[in-house]
């Protein structure tokens, strides 16, 4: 698995980053699906955020920031 690109703009070009730790982005990877880099808030959510909504053993919970999602829109794919 390798990531090929970027959806949105980037952290900096955002205002999104210190440049310094990590910084908020969704990843397009070569096999067609997506990764996220986010702030990981499974223990503040738990895992079962919502009723119907369940994070396995091996998924995390990722806060990202409006922006990053706004951004990105323009590249998510209608299908």
């Amino acid at each position: 698995m390798k990531a090929v690109g970027r959806l949105g703009k980037t952290p900096r070009e955002r205002g999104d980053t210190t440049s310094v730790s990590g910084s908020p982005d969704i990843l397009a990877l070569d096999d067609g699906s997506f990764a996220v880099i986010g702030v990981d808030i499974t223990d503040e959510l738990g895992v079962r955020p919502l009723a119907d909504a369940r994070c396995a053993p091996n998924e995390r919970i990722v806060q990202i920031t409006r922006a990053t999602l706004v951004q990105a829109k323009k590249d998510i794919p209608d299908e």
